[in-house]
């Protein structure tokens, strides 16, 4: 009984311990599969966890990359920015301000990087910010191609605050007008850096030409010609004839696009004279570049010196406008002493017909209180109109254009839908903004916009904060965005006036005493070489202080009527336009839309060609006291008898 009982005490222990085993194996086996879930577990949540660490770099990469556009206050006081209108494909009335310099308190120079958009509408100024930008500079130029919509900027300059040292930018940048995004093209050739030269578009490339660069012991003006190409966005260099007739090297022209090439007119250099002294030089030369769309056949023609054209003047760059170039203000310098330089400004606006080589100063005059022209409805000239140009091209044909004839017809008011607030109406003075120089100027939509320039009294500088807008087709007075500088300088005017009354009467003295002493042997002093004009295009003669009417490049095509709008003038001649559209489609490629489109173009082109000529016509019919009425009559039909 007791062996047993002993041996099954043996067994339970045995059994116990193979119990107490298996639950320990089990144990184990509980901890390593914890021990597994617990790792996968916090393998999951490195890789959550990196995820999230991505999502917040790529969340703050965008942030930092981001273009942030802000309502802002108008652009503080600067010189040499430049400023462009926003591309036809862009749908807004806008302007594209960028760069700059000025002085501070201290007397130091600030350079500016800033793109600024002013909608002409609203009246409303919007700050750009974006770490893609150019660096600061001033003296650069940008230019729009209107065809592809890109908006090129080129070169400028940078200096040291005191002005000791400068530097010179030779790199390229496209802004896209809708994103406001900046992009740097890296580009193995191309200009050399530079500022103070000129872009201008043509065909599909952006042409280059001049500018200057200043390596502190001497300056270095240049005259080469670069053109980028738009489709593959490098540049190219122009490459002239061996001896072949070309612009001296200058820089701060103008610039503008033609049919054939580009206009260069104008500009500063620096020459040695007959004494081998290095001494300025204001051109006031005009010279066509002719091109062919492979850029091999090259070659610069001078052309002849144009009656009334602008006296010789710098800072007054032209802005192109509809087949002929605007010219506003400027300065000229004249040295008295070695001390002392006496500067000319001038506040005077011009308009340069670039296919005709002919000068066109451009008056103000005051607002017509009513219409002039009492013209039948235009919707029911619209529709005779529609009726011709049916009979002209087919039924079917014609239909294709249906819903585009506003835009044929000149239509031009776009409405911004991005941009809130109503029209701002600004207010009108009969008066040209002051003299100036250097101002910053575009054209939008007929309105030509002068902003900021420089104006000169002794040895103070006064940079003329302000900015106008004037309709180039009516010429009815400036409209004021701004204007904060008058008080300053009315003051350094009446100063000067002041000072200058201390020595009238020892000048009538002195006039006197040489009148006196010249007698009848007086000897005038010859104009300079840059004011003389040549024989062939001396002054056209006046009557009644009026020009008679220039010869007509192309008498073949209608001529507008006094007071006639664009609008009025297609809506008459729409027939006649279009006529010439068809026979000049002999390929047969162009359907009715598209010859609409060319017959609006040329009779756009006409109205802006005859403009001057017709103006005049209209401030002699105004200077004879005022037209109450001029009525249109009614076309006859049939042969009719006079009794």
């Amino acid at each position: 009984m007791g062996k047993k009982d002993k041996k099954n005490s043996v067994s339970k222990k045995a059994l116990k311990a193979e119990k107490a085993l298996k639950a320990q194996n089990k144990g184990a086996s509980k901890q390593k599969k914890k021990a597994n879930k617990m790792a996968e577990e916090d393998e999951d949540a490195d890789e959550a966890n990196i995820d999230d660490i991505l999502a917040e770099y790529a969340k703050e990469q965008a942030n930092f990359l981001a273009v942030k556009v802000v309502p802002c206050s108008r652009p503080s006081k600067r010189l040499n920015s430049t400023m462009v209108a926003s591309p036809p494909q862009h749908g807004r009335k806008e302007l594209f301000l960028f760069g700059g310099e000025a002085v501070n308190a201290a007397g130091l120079s600030e350079f500016y990087n800033d793109l600024l958009i002013y909608n002409v509408d609203t009246n409303v100024w919007r700050q750009v910010t974006s770490p893609n930008t150019p660096l600061p500079r001033s003296g650069h130029a940008m230019c729009v191609h209107p065809s592809t919509g890109m908006i090129i900027l080129f070169g400028g300059e940078f200096s040291s605050p005191k002005q000791n040292t400068f530097y010179h930018y030779g790199d390229t940048w496209l802004l896209d007008a809708s994103t406001r995004e900046w992009t740097r093209l890296e580009l193995k050739k191309g200009p050399s850096a530079r500022s103070g030269h000129r872009l201008t578009p043509w065909r599909n490339y952006v042409l280059l030409h001049g500018g200057f660069r200043d390596l502190a012991a001497s300056t270095t003006y240049l005259g080469d010609l670069w053109a980028f190409d738009i489709t593959t966005l490098k540049w190219i260099q122009i490459e002239l004839p061996p001896n072949s007739l070309k612009p001296d090297p200058r820089s701060g022209h103008s610039f503008v696009t033609t049919e054939d090439g580009a206009v260069v007119w104008g500009g500063y250099s620096k020459v040695r004279n007959s004494q081998k002294k290095i001494v300025g030089k204001v051109h006031s030369d005009t010279w066509m570049l002719k091109l062919t769309p492979d850029l091999k056949t090259v070659r610069w023609e001078r052309r002849r010196k144009s009656a009334w054209a602008p006296s010789p003047r710098v800072g007054c760059s032209m802005v192109y406008h509809k087949g002929r170039g605007i010219l506003f203000g400027g300065v000229y310098d004249t040295q008295e002493t070695e001390e002392t330089l006496d500067s000319v400004f001038y506040n005077d606006l011009y308009a340069y017909q670039i296919n005709t080589n002919k000068w066109f100063p451009l008056t103000l005059r005051p607002p017509r209180k009513k219409p002039v022209i009492q013209e039948r409805p235009v919707k029911n000239k619209a529709n005779d109109l529609e009726e011709n140009l049916k009979l002209l091209l087919g039924e079917s044909v014609l239909d294709e254009s249906k819903g585009d004839k506003d835009a044929e017809m000149g239509d031009s008011d776009s409405s911004d839908s991005e941009e809130e607030g109503t029209k701002v109406e600004l207010p009108l003075t009969l008066a040209l903004p002051h003299s100036r120089f250097n101002c910053s100027t575009a054209v939008m939509q007929d309105i030509l916009y002068i902003y900021g320039g420089m104006w000169e009294k002794g040895d103070r500088e006064f940079n003329l904060d302000s900015m106008y807008s004037i309709d180039l087709g009516k010429l009815e007075g400036v409209r004021v965005v701004w204007e904060a500088f008058l008080d300053e300088v009315t003051k350094a005017e009446a100063e000067d006036g002041e000072s200058e009354d201390e020595y009238d009467d020892e000048d009538e003295e002195d006039d006197s005493e040489k009148e006196d002493e010249e007698g009848d042997g007086e000897v005038k002093e010859e104009a300079p070489d840059e004011m003389l004009i040549d024989e062939a295009d001396e002054l056209t003669e006046v009557t009644g202080g009026m020009e008679v009417a220039e010869p007509d490049p192309r008498p073949y095509l209608p001529h507008p009527r006094p007071f006639e709008s664009l609008r009025a003038f297609y809506t008459r001649t729409g027939n006649e336009f279009m006529q010439w559209a068809i026979s000049n489609n002999k390929d047969m490629s162009k359907r009715g839309k598209d010859l609409k489109r060319d017959a609006f173009e040329l009779c756009e082109e006409r109205w802006w060609e005859r403009r001057e000529q017709v103006r005049a016509s209209e401030d002699q019919y105004e200077s004879l006291g005022g037209i109450g009425e001029i009525v249109e009559r009614e076309q006859k039909t049939g042969s009719g008898r006079k009794r």
